[in-house]
């Protein structure tokens, strides 16, 4: 038998997408499965994209640059400068093959074996994902749930930095707690960056969607770190066009730049047809942002007050991005989130959670809780809720809970 890399053993599981082949053998069942595991919006993508991709008129599915070709970089640019960084040119872009790529090249141009980044958690999972592939150790500065997971004291991060510390890793607004850091927080973050000559790199796909009337803060608005600073954006979120894996990743400095265009240049390019329908998404107007804020706003209120209406579940309310996390009354998430799919059924439907032990550099802080996405419409969340409900009911019966 080959041998495998210690690489590819420890690399971690998704929390998201590793129960999908339960999921899989339930739908076999005739079992609906409604999806609130996976950040997958049901909202329709802008028309001008998808008719942009239907009406091609190419000859030849060519390379794109490995920056990302010049029209996709210019629509990047224009809205860049619609949010007042009016001092960036389409040379501080590169176009990646989702956020996900961005993270990678921004964590692999600053990082070698046994470095260090600080994330305050619970985070985006994959981050896991990122770090361990090369050897990079996280972290973590944790928040908890009795306080809506708001943010410890910024010192707390400048605690945490040692010779091996390159770069403070933030999502804005987060995921999954939702949570909306405030400028004051983020001006914190930008002195200790300073300070310490290390990298801010902030994750902001979810930048349209804050809610309660409150605004993102970029940590572009501080242009002191303008060598110490990479934004890390997607249209997956954005316009609801995940499946065309495009992101990208944003810095001004061009010692930065240069060093990841490397890894640009090694993996080829990014995606010709999803640039071609980001291209076109950007010709929307602010009308459809606002039509879709309002419609997450709207799902984010009925669901949090649903699961709070269950008898021990606590689920604080997030000001951003498109999750909730929720505490459950049960020992372990990974355990109930799988017999939710292998065991359990209402009138043939049953719901997909994602455990939130991924969530966290010690799975044990995330053993109660699951994140779960708004992304379905009314009726669907409503019905989420009612099966999660009855379901808590029979496993705990079952299990003497």
């Amino acid at each position: 038998m080959p041998k495998i890399s210690h690489r590819a053993e420890n690399m971690p599981a998704s929390p998201v997408r590793k129960l999908v082949p339960y999921a899989l053998q339930a739908k076999q069942k005739g079992i609906k499965v409604y999806h609130l595991n996976i950040g997958q919006p049901d909202i329709e993508t802008p028309q001008t994209a998808l008719d942009a991709v239907k009406n091609i008129d190419l000859k030849v599915l060519e390379y794109a640059l490995s920056e990302g070709n010049l029209e996709y970089r210019t629509a990047l640019n224009n809205y860049y400068h619609s949010l007042g960084f009016t001092d960036l040119t389409t040379d501080n872009f590169i176009v990646t093959n989702g956020g996900s790529e961005a993270l990678n090249f921004a964590i692999s141009t600053l990082c070698d074996d046994g470095d260090e980044i600080i994330i305050p958690e619970p985070y985006y999972a994959n981050y896991n994902g990122f770090t361990n592939a090369i050897n990079v150790k996280v972290v973590a500065i944790p928040s908890t749930i009795d306080t809506g997971f708001a943010l410890p004291p910024v010192e707390d991060f400048e605690k945490k930095i040692t010779d091996k510390t390159r770069a403070i890793l933030i999502c804005n607004p987060g995921n999954p707690s939702g949570y909306l850091y405030t400028r004051e927080e983020l001006q914190k973050l930008a002195e200790i960056a300073l300070k310490h000559d290390i990298v801010i790199i902030s994750d902001e796909v979810y930048r349209e969607y804050v809610y309660d009337g409150k605004h993102q803060v970029s940590m572009f608005d501080f242009p002191e770190i303008a060598e110490n600073c990479i934004i890390i954006d997607s249209e997956s979120k954005r316009y609801s066009m995940c499946g065309a894996r495009i992101g990208c990743m944003i810095t001004r400095s061009k010692k930065i730049h240069d060093a990841a265009m490397l890894f640009a240049q090694a993996r080829l390019s990014p995606v010709l047809l999803g640039q071609i329908a980001a291209t076109a998404a950007h010709h929307n107007d602010e009308a459809y942002i606002r039509k879709v804020r309002e419609e997450y706003t709207h799902r984010r209120n009925l669901l949090v007050d649903l699961l709070n209406g269950i008898p021990g579940v606590i689920c604080p309310k997030p000001k951003g991005a498109f999750y909730c996390v929720a505490e459950l009354p049960v020992d372990d998430t990974d355990v109930f989130a799988q017999w939710l799919l292998e065991h359990y059924s209402h009138n043939s439907e049953t719901v997909m959670v994602a455990p939130m032990s991924g969530f966290y550099s010690n799975p044990e802080l995330g053993k109660k809780q699951v994140r779960i996405a708004y992304v379905l419409k009314e009726d669907d969340l409503r019905r989420s809720v009612e099966l999660l409900n009855d379901a808590l009911q029979k496993y705990k019966l079952e299990f003497n809970l």
